[in-house]
Parts: C-alpha cells; structure tokens; sequence
C-alpha cells in the first residue's frame, strides 16, 4: 500500500470553530493595505525575479536566520559562503522540530500560498521543495507575487534624501496595485550615530540649501516633507529606544545643533533634548499635512558585537528593550494635543509589558471625528505570533476600541510575507469567534462581518486616506 504524503496546513489552520471558519469566509477576501514594510522600491519597479527559492525566502530575513543560529547552523550556511542549496537544506533542517515557533507556521503558509506545496517541510522533503518552488519561480517575478496576493496599496520606508524616483515611475502604471513611500527620519533624529554630519551634507543637497542653523535644519526638512507629499507620501515612521520628552527652548536646539555640526559629542542631555524638539516639530508638520505618524520602540538594537561587524545591521542581532516611560510618551503627545497639532498616531511597542499601557494613553487623546485618532499598532516583530497578536487583541479590546483598528502589516523584506495577514485574519477570526461562543457578543452576523472586514481592509483604507 502506498503511502500517502503527510499535509500540515489545511483551510481550517487556527479555526477551532464553526464561527471562527464563517468570519474567516469574510476576511479572506479582503484586498491587504501593507501600511508599512521595508519592500525595495527599486525591485518593485524592476519587476525583480529570483534566482531561486533561498534568494526569495531566506535571503536578508534575520527571522529565519536567528532560529538558524539557535539550531546551531553554522553561519557559514546562514549569510556566509555556503551555496544556496545548502542555506536552503539548513532552513530545512532546521523547521524540523521547530515546534510552536511562528517561523514553522507561517513557513507551511507560504509554501501552501505561493508554491501549491501542502507537505511537511523537513529533511525528508528538501529536494522535492526546492525543485518544486525554483520551478515555479521561473515564471513569478515580484509584482506577480504582490498581485496575487490581493494586495492594494504597499508603503515602503523611505529616507527623506531619497529621489524617489522609483516611487515616480511607478506613479502611472497600471501595475494592479499601489506603491507609496513613507517618510522615514530616523538618520537626522540619531545624533550619536558618527556619521550624522555625513548625513546632514547629503539632507542639504537633497534638500538644495545650506543647513547652518537648527531653522534652517527645519526648512530643508519641510522642503523635503512636501517633496514627499507631491509624490504621494502619506505616512511617516521613526524608530526609536523610547519616545523622549525633555523640550528644548529654540536657543538651546540652536545651541546643540552648532555643536553637533561642529563635530562635538554631545552628552545624553542634549541628544535627547534635540530628538524631543526636533520630533515634535516634524509631527507639527505631519499634522498640517494631514499624514498619520508611526512610533515603533521598545527595542535594544545590534547587541551582538560579533553580528554587528561580520554582517552590519539588521543581522538578527536586535531584541526587546526595557519598558519605556508612558508618561514620556503621555507628555510629548499633550504638547501636541494641547496646541492642536497631534496628528493621526500608530504607537507600537516591541516590549509587550506595554500593552496595556499603550491601550490607555491612546484612550486618553482620542477625538473625533476619526475613529481611533491613536492607534494600538499591530503586535510587532517578536510579538508578530500567535500569543503576541491575542494579546494585543485582547489589550486593545479591553481598554480601547477593537472594531476600528487598523489590522495587519507585513514590516518584512520579503515579497512573500503577505501570508502574515492571512495568519493575523485566522488569529483575530479565532478570537472573535471566542467572545461571541463564550456569551460576550451577540452572534449577529451582520455586525460581525462589519467588524471583521473593517479590521482587515477598510479601516486602513479610510485611516490613511487611499
């Protein structure tokens, strides 16, 4: 008798209920607003095409290679020398036994989605994998793979130097899908990064003016913001270790931008004072142009010195920081509240500790008439799993309003991680499912698929105005 192939993933993954399965009917149509991912513009554009299986789904995901690391690959066969085959053999290997990780999951989802493949990926199943997928790749390419994902609108995260010439010549194009950049700061905001005056000279070429003064620093952004919104930016991002509060008078942001240009250290003080100033000054604008802002912290960054020199940033080598100051972020929100110049807000905290406090600074600077003017932002990287997202489902139900958040993003580099909001929509269809069987909703189909829907698509869609 022959033996039939063991399958993993089937229609019914995460749905543990007729309710659960009935919801899911309706977010799975959704079309996906990817609000924030770190695709490149450039491949966009040039429609790129892989050269096989490791180079689309392994290549630069620090996800993958951190578990990698944690099965004891070498790096050799992670980001080092090793051939392709056997980076991909090692992944392989390494999903095996990898029980309860995400990375199992979503991996099984998007072989599934992409590759029609529904078999258990381990050592048994390497070569037919391979052959299978770097088959199919011959004929997909990275439009095709955003098409047949569903997806509508992808915001990519863009320096304000950047040309955006990518972005321009996508503008017109009938592509069955929308690319947007989004504005994203962080280099002029990082005073302590060495080569902050390097970068500075190149604002002021992007920008065509001289920066001489911290006035002056403020108009060659502006100029740049309005760059960014002729081209259709709508959204900004920053990344930081923690939202600061400590305001600087104009002389003194003056003062320590002089210094900093001059190539002087500045202590801890001033760095954060000018971070504060500067920051609340760049959401003013955001403000008056009518962008929704992001803040991601929360997070330790390039702890791994051995990482950090053999392979640069984004390594893998990044992990939660300390919980950080909610009345910090309570006071730099008020500034802005208090003079009318908050604008639409994501906060976003890699520590789930925070969870609970987000939901409730977020319930104190809510107005109308935009349904969540401050946003709960979907669980984030390390908490971008099963745990992680009914956590912060069950955070913001609680002391905010489910029914308008604005769901899912991918935050990924790979053209394959759209299956993230095919997990995110089992999870919340799951949870849903949950309170309407255990008594604490009515099991009124009509208001479920409003709620449903509107999480997965058309809160986004309304939020940020695409």
């Amino acid at each position: 008798m022959e033996n039939k192939r063991q399958t993993f993933v089937t229609d019914d993954f995460l749905l543990n209920s007729d309710t659960a399965r009935k919801l899911y009917g309706y977010a799975k149509e959704m079309p996906i607003i990817d609000y924030h991912c770190h695709l490149s513009p450039k491949e966009i554009y040039e429609d790129k095409q892989f050269d096989n299986i490791t180079d689309l789904w392994l290549r630069g995901d620090h996800y993958k290679w951190r578990l990698m690391r944690a099965y004891g690959v070498d790096e050799k066969y992670i980001t080092g020398e090793g051939s392709d085959y056997e980076k991909f053999s090692s992944w392989m290997k390494t999903l095996s036994l990898a029980i309860g990780s995400p990375l199992y999951e979503w991996s099984h989802l998007e072989m599934k989605q992409y590759f029609g493949y529904d078999g258990v990926l381990d050592e048994n199943s390497i070569d037919e994998v391979w052959n299978l997928a770097n088959d199919k790749l011959k004929a997909v390419s990275a439009r095709e793979l955003i098409r047949s994902s569903n997806v509508e609108v992808v915001c990519t995260t863009d320096d304000p130097i950047d040309d955006l010439r990518y972005h321009k010549a996508m503008a017109d194009e009938d592509m069955g899908f929308r690319v947007y950049p989004a504005w994203r700061p962080d280099r002029i905001l990082n005073t302590e990064k060495t080569d902050w005056t390097d970068y500075l000279r190149a604002l002021e070429d992007a920008a065509g003016i001289s920066i001489n003064n911290y006035e002056t620093l403020k108009v060659a952004l502006k100029n740049r913001m309005e760059f960014f919104n002729e081209n259709r930016c709508r959204i900004s991002d920053h990344g930081l270790a923690h939202v600061p509060y400590l305001p600087l008078t104009y002389e003194e942001a003056n003062d320590v931008f002089i210094a900093r240009k001059a190539g002087k250290t500045l202590t801890k003080r001033e760095a954060e004072g000018f971070r504060c100033t500067l920051l609340l000054d760049l959401f003013r604008e955001y403000a008056r142009l009518g962008w929704a802002a992001q803040l991601h912290y929360g997070v330790k960054r390039d702890n791994s010195t051995y990482l950090l020199k053999r392979i640069g940033n984004d390594a893998g080598g990044d992990n939660i920081g300390d919980s950080a100051s909610i009345s910090d972020l309570c006071d730099f929100l008020d500034a802005l509240d208090r003079e009318g110049s908050l604008p639409k807000t994501i906060i976003y905290s890699l520590n789930p500790n925070d969870n609970t406090a987000i939901d409730t600074v977020a319930a104190s600077f809510q107005r109308g008439p935009v349904t969540n003017r401050i946003q709960h932002g979907s669980a984030w990287w390390v908490n971008d799993n099963y745990d992680g997202m009914r956590d912060q489902l069950r955070s913001l139900a609680a002391q905010g309003y489910l029914a308008g958040f604005v769901g899912m993003l991918t935050d990924s580099r790979s053209f394959i991680s759209y299956t993230r909001h095919d997990y995110f929509r089992r999870v919340l269809c799951g949870f849903i499912a949950e309170l309407v069987e255990a008594g604490r909703y009515p099991d009124d189909d009509d208001k479920l698929r409003k709620i449903t829907e509107n999480i997965c698509y058309y809160n986004a869609k309304r939020y940020f105005g695409f």
